[in-house]
């Protein structure tokens, strides 16, 4: 007994660990956006856009990957995965044109994007009871790569003498720097992953663990027939365009429409993901009194910090203020996400959760892609706060049809 309970808890730490990496990859990127300008001399649309190619690619993974892992088992899935991610971070070390950068970015949301349909899966199997407070400490894991992000980019690019000549030895010893620590660290985690967790009960498939036959693409498509499971994709939705599009353009929002320094605005930004640890609550609070009371007041308050956000410059306000608000819809982001996925995987049935799952992610993640896009589009053509407004606008109709179902359910 205690073996398996050792088993369970090391499938929890290393795909949250694969997800750790996974976040800190993705987040690498837009505190490096004035880096990348400045290096190949692009744009913000462009930058936007290339980051949004990023986030298509893991988006389109969603279903295929949640549906092989019914096949196959998410093992096998999550190993491939960090394989192909690892890869793509190896590969932005080389100093190369732009359009190879962008490639390289394609390969790591490729690589990133089967991860997490598969691992909300394997988690729910393996904590059925428990689904909300599991799913929130591996959300919680992974979102410290967004906190560690941001810190390792400052520490690059303002390094002293002595540590930056030790970087000027390594490939790519700019700001492509830390792409080189997280290839080889997902290639280990890979290795460690495919050998810990091969051959348990939690790793096969559920055709395979029940006997009955692949299931087709239309019985996921059928899912959709469920007038509540339609209406809180929405949801998802809204919530996904506004805090990708956050997400993205943060620091330079902080250090363009508020005036703070680049260094400060980096620093904020890594506190949206410093607050990770509210998920351990709101995962576990969702499991004692229910999952829609904790989403709609965690969307509500980060879409009332999304339009503090954007009221923020015009109120002459600081840092210090900037702190507040940043934090508050970190809170209150974070806070939602392991419930939403604990309600999901309770719509879904098992033999088609993890393709299930990954057709509402495509969705979500697809909505979330146009995001930095978007943002990159006003911004260049407006400014930043018209274009943050948008955002404080998705989480608000994320946050009220929320409370609609809350209402009639």
């Amino acid at each position: 007994m205690d073996r398996d309970r050792i088993g369970e808890y090391d499938a929890l730490v290393l795909v949250s660990l694969v997800w750790f990496l996974g976040k800190f990859v993705r987040y690498l990127f837009p505190p490096l956006f004035e880096s990348i300008r400045g290096a190949y001399g692009v744009s913000n649309a462009t930058v936007g856009t290339a980051f949004t190619g990023f986030m298509i690619v893991y988006a389109l993974l969603q279903f295929p990957s949640g549906a092989l892992a019914d096949r196959l088992g998410p093992v096998r899935v999550i190993v491939a995965g960090a394989l192909v991610a690892g890869a793509g971070s190896l590969a932005i070390v080389v100093d190369a044109p732009f359009a190879v950068l962008v490639a390289a970015m394609l390969v790591v949301g490729a690589g990133t994007g089967v991860h997490k349909t598969v691992s909300v899966r394997l988690i729910a199997r393996v904590y059925p009871a428990r689904t909300g407070r599991m799913l929130g400490a591996h959300d919680t894991l992974g979102a410290m790569g967004g906190v560690a992000a941001p810190a390792v980019v400052v520490a690059v690019l303002s390094a002293p003498p002595a540590l930056a000549a030790v970087l000027a030895r390594l490939p790519g010893a700019d700001w492509r720097a830390p792409f080189l620590l997280t290839g080889v660290l997902a290639i280990g985690l890979a290795a460690a992953t495919a050998v810990r967790l091969s051959g348990s009960p939690a790793a096969t498939g559920g055709s395979e663990a029940d006997g009955d036959d692949s299931p087709a693409t239309r019985e996921y498509l059928k899912l959709f027939r469920n007038p509540r499971f339609s209406v809180f994709v929405l949801v998802t939705v809204g919530f996904s365009f506004a805090h990708n599009g956050l997400v993205a353009f943060l620091p330079l929002y902080l250090s363009e429409a508020a005036d703070l320094a680049t260094s400060t605005a980096n620093l904020l930004y890594s506190l949206v993901f410093t607050v990770t640890f509210v998920q351990l609550v709101t995962g576990d609070l969702s499991d004692r009194v229910g999952r829609f009371p904790v989403m709609v007041g965690t969307l509500g308050l980060a879409a009332a910090a999304l339009v503090a956000l954007v009221a923020l410059p015009s109120l002459g306000l600081g840092a210090v203020a900037a702190a507040v608000v940043v934090a508050a819809f970190g809170l209150g982001s974070h806070g939602f996400q392991p419930v939403r996925s604990a309600y999901l995987m309770e719509l879904l049935p098992e033999r088609l959760a993890g393709g299930g799952l990954g057709v509402v992610r495509t969705l979500l993640m697809g909505a979330g892609a146009l995001a930095p896009s978007a943002v990159g589009i006003i911004a260049d053509a407006v400014g930043f706060r018209p274009a943050f407004a948008l955002l404080a606008g998705s989480m608000g109709l994320a946050a009220v049809v929320a409370a609609g179902l809350w209402v009639t359910e």
